[in-house]
Order: C-alpha cells, then structure tokens, then sequence
C-alpha cells in the first residue's frame, strides 16, 4: 500500500543480528533492548500532523522486526515499500550507525525518494548529515510537526523548499540550502496527539508487528503524555538540559502543554487502553499551579489508568496527597538523583542534598505510592569509584526508610554509552573532567561497530578510566544486590543468581579484551564469534534485573474492545 511518507525506526547497529557484540549493561533500566528499538513519540505527532492534512502516513520499526525475526529481510522489506518521502529518526545518539545504515538502503532501493533526517542527534550534526549523498533533507528543530506538513506540501506541488521552516535541503544539482531554525513555539496546546491516529494507521496496513514501540510493548503497553519540550534545569550531563536546547535547537526557554490538554491526552488514551501512563516532565517544573490544575483536571475527568510520574527534585507530603486524590489507578514515581554523593549530583547542577531524597521516599509510600523506580549513574563528571561504589551501598540505607512490602526499585547503571552532544560537559569537557574519544557523528558511528560495550563508550574521565567504569559497574551490581539482600528484599538464592550473572557478564567482557589483542584477524573474528551466544544470554539483564521494569498491564490484544469503541467515540467527537 503506497503512502506519502514512510517513518522508520533503525536499530543502534545494523546489522547486530550478523555482529559479535557484547552489549553489557547499556540499556538495563529501559524499556528496550540494548538494540535501542524504542522509537521516538515524535512519529506519533508527525504522523497523527501528517494524516489530518490529507497525507497517508506509516511507522514501521525495523529495529523490532529484526528482534522478532532472525529471518526477518530488510532489504526485501524497504523494497516493498512505496513512499514519496522515508523520514527516519536520529534522535538518540546510539542510533548513529544503524540510522545511517537505512539511509542507505533506503536510497539504493528508492533513489527517487526522498530520505529525510530528524530528531535531536540530527539536529545537532545536521552539517554532516546532509554531506552524505544518502541524505536528502534534514529536519531540524524539537517540534516539527507543522514544518513536516509545510515539508510535503511543497514536494507534493513540486515547490521550492526554502520557505519550509527548520528544513536543510539539496537542490537538483546538489547544492545544501539551510532555512534556519524558526519554528520554535513557545506552546505545545497546537499538538495533536491521540493514540487513535497510530491504531488507525496500523488497522489501514495490517501491520502491527511493525509498528510497535518497542519489543514487548503489545504484551506489556506503556503509553505517555508529555507535558513539555524543552526544560528549564542545567544538568550538566543531559542533551536535553537548557543548555543543550538553547544550543541544539534553538530552544531558549521550554514550551508547556496546557494542564486541560494534557489532562485531555490521558482521557483519550483510556479510551483506547487499560494501560499506564508516563508523564513526561515533572509536573512542578511550570509551576506547583500548574501541577495542581492538571491533578484537579484528571480528577474531575474521572481517569482511571495508572499514571507514572517523574520528579526532577524532591517533592513533599502535600504534593503526592493530591497525586493521590487525582489517579483512581494509582501511580508510581520516576527519580534520578544520579548520585547520591552530594557533592557529584550539586556539580551537576541537581540541587538537593540526601535529607531531600530521604524526606521524599517516605513521603510518597505514605501518602499511596504503589511504586518508586530511583536510578544512579557511574561515569559521572567528580565520581570516583568510592564515590560510585557509595552509591550502590547507601541503597540500604533508602530501603530501610520503607517497609518490606514497599515497592522501592533502585538501579545502578553505567553512564552509556556516550556523552550527550550539546550537553555541557559535552561542549567542555575540561571542565567536567571528561576525556572523549568522540566529537563527530562518524566518530560516534564508528564506536557503535566495537565488539564489546566498554569499547563503545566514548569517554572518561579525569577519575576513572574505561575501564574503571566498567569494573565499577559491575562491582556496584553486586554490591546492590548484597544490599537488597540484607534489607530482606530479596532471598539469598536470588542474590546468588544475580551475582553469578554479573560475574559471568564481567568474565565474558574480559574474554573480549583478550580476543581483541590478538593480531591476525580471521583468528580474532572467529574467537568473537564464539561468544556470540553467551553474549546474546545476557542481552537484556545484564547487571540489573530488568524484569523489575515492567508494569502491571494488559496485552493490546486483551484491549481490543476497548480500542474499538474507543475509536467509535472519538470519532464522534
């Protein structure tokens, strides 16, 4: 079935399912596999934009299909597409190899189409981008939804394209026009976004394998709401910190959706799904007025779907009270502290001590919490192994503010694998102590192609090498286990499995080391290809049990009513 534009999602290396690679922990404590194979909310709204402008749109995730399937053809599948435009998503740095590997595809097999480039890692190093004869236009900015109308428009009247905000673009002869960064809105109320577009899209093609967010999400959906683009805090290791959106694209101050259409959002999504829903954002981070309108909203809209909310701070008692009164299907907390040495998280620009971190995980569990996942980093700009280490024991110390039963998640995990382009520490690394072994895209690229996941970072830093960072991390997996352990969290059999795992996860990455110092290639690529399977074995939980990250839910499938009478109602709105 032809449509106008095509949106693929490409895995972190193309093609992993022909590659001897050690992941190691990169991706232990989110949602997709260390493949990456998440793909941005933005092909939602582009596409839900796209579709009420009369264009036929498409998501297919071949990051997925190939998990799905070994057997799984990419080449056969790009070649069975029809589409005037191929839009894929360079949003996250780790997509740098396999992004532009599809590129390629993509332009051997449909050289008369347009391929077309965007998301933050686009937007940073657009100049490189459209320097490669496989990129075509590159679309540049965090909200682009109008920009992409205003794009498909002027292709499909054969338009000149410099009056497309955001756009960089080849001419017929080649040459690279670059419109400028415009379309900033201080707004996001003008979005739309409803599920209901993508289930229509994917009844239209019959494809639901290849539309899937990521691996699993039909057994085990998690939906979100986004409260804004842009933020208004500085961490110093973060690509969407206010420094980087200033940078990056352009963005000098975050734009909001208004607490009413936020609240309309999750009303919406119950509509199609019994499933919880992430709110990306702190809610405070407007203003605590904003927060409580929307809590009021939510309440008054009667939604009943999980909400799972982040804090970029500590909140107190009387705050989660009125998240409480507001979701009838409980919530749970997202907390990143980082670090719990004080002194590394206040570098960092997060400014509040431990007393914080404590006052909050007692407030929560007792004022209706039913979940608290709490995330801490090694690689950190001031972090010395003790310090990372110190992090992994004070686990105790937290577990110990709550009660047994409490459903506290705490994980430690390495800052991997790269360095935000556009953050701070990015930009200076002096400054942040921070060595990097990457500053272009073909760096990056280039790294993704290592065997082993140590090899693939693209730092350190002034206190711990490579190498620190990767025996840091695995020491700090079982350090927390003990502690999970002792806190009568988990039985002693467990805490055997997961240092056994973790034990076995480091001997295989030092496996790796040695095999890559041997100098005859044919002899070093057989000897990575041996380890292929025992790699594979610990792809998804490496030093982390990574079963704690799923939600309690209803497959897709168990919806299947409530998504039809959900697109019945919606359509009469």
């Amino acid at each position: 079935m032809a449509s106008d534009i095509v949106f693929l999602h490409a895995p972190s290396v193309y093609d992993f399912r022909k590659k001897p690679i050690f992941y190691g922990p990169v991706s232990d404590v989110i949602p997709s596999s260390p493949v990456f194979e998440c793909y941005p909310v933005g092909f939602m709204t582009l596409s839900s934009h796209l579709e009420a402008a009369g264009f036929r749109t498409r998501i297919v995730n071949i990051a997925v299909r190939m998990l799905q399937s070994e057997r799984f053809d990419v080449e056969k599948r790009i070649r069975t597409l029809d589409a005037k435009v191929f839009a894929i998503d360079l949003h996250w740095m780790p997509h740098a190899h396999g992004a532009l590997e599809l590129a390629r595809i993509v332009k051997e097999h449909h050289p008369d189409a347009k391929v077309e480039l965007g998301g933050l890692t686009s937007s940073y190093f657009w100049e490189e981008l459209i320097d490669r004869p496989e990129v075509d236009l590159v679309m540049r900015g965090d909200t682009t939804e109008v920009p992409t109308v205003m794009l498909m428009e002027a292709l499909s009247k054969g338009d000149d394209l410099s009056g497309v905000p955001n756009l960089v673009w080849k001419d017929a002869d080649g040459k690279v026009h670059d419109n400028g960064v415009t379309y900033v809105p201080e707004s996001l109320d003008d979005i739309i976004f409803d599920y209901g577009d993508m289930i229509k899209c994917v009844l239209r093609t019959m494809d639901i394998k290849g539309a899937l967010p990521w691996y699993g999400w039909d057994k085990s959906p998690l939906t979100s709401v986004f409260t804004v683009r842009g933020c208004s805090l500085n961490c110093a290791e973060c690509g969407g910190s206010h420094f980087a959106n200033g940078k990056v694209v352009c963005r000098n101050a975050p734009a909001y959706r208004s607490p009413v259409r936020l609240a309309e959002d999750m009303e919406r999504i119950q509509d199609y799904l019994d499933a919880p829903v992430f709110i990306v954002g702190d809610l405070r981070q407007h203003s605590r007025r904003y927060a409580e309108e929307f809590l009021r909203e939510v309440r008054d809209r009667g939604v009943e779907n999980h909400a799972v909310i982040e804090l970029f701070n500590g909140a107190d008692a009387d705050f989660f009270r009125k998240v409480d009164r507001a979701f009838e299907g409980g919530w749970s907390v997202e907390f990143s502290p980082d670090s719990h040495d004080e002194s590394v998280r206040m570098a960092l620009g997060k400014g509040y001590d431990n007393a914080c971190i404590e006052d909050t995980v007692r407030a929560a569990f007792a004022n209706g919490c039913d979940r608290m996942d709490m995330f801490y980093m090694n690689g950190l700009p001031f972090q010395t192994v003790d310090s990372a280490l110190d992090s992994a024991r004070a686990a105790k110390g937290l577990w110990g503010l709550v009660d047994g039963t409490d459903r506290l998640f705490i994980y430690n995990a390495p800052f991997a694998p790269f360095v935000d382009p556009g953050s701070r520490a990015f930009e200076d690394p002096d400054r942040w102590g921070y060595k990097l072994h990457a500053r272009t895209l073909e760096d990056h690229r280039r790294r993704l192609d290592s065997p082993s996941w140590k090899h693939v970072l693209s730092y350190e830093t002034r206190w711990m090498t490579r190498d620190d960072i990767a025996e840091t991390s695995y020491d700090a997996a079982n350090i927390l286990a003990t502690m999970e352990f002792e806190s009568g969290r988990i039985p002693e059999e467990v805490l055997g499995m997961r240092i056994e795992r973790t034990e076995t996860a480091r001997s295989l990455m030092h496996e790796v080391d040695r095999i890559l110092e041997i100098a005859d290639r044919e002899e070093r690529e057989a000897l990575l290809w041996e380890t292929k399977d025992r790699s594979k074995a610990l792809k998804d939980s490496t030093i982390c049990n990574k079963g704690d990250l799923d939600w309690n839910t209803r497959s897709i499938y168990a919806n299947a009513f409530r998504v039809m009478s959900g697109l019945v109602k919606n359509r009469r709105r």
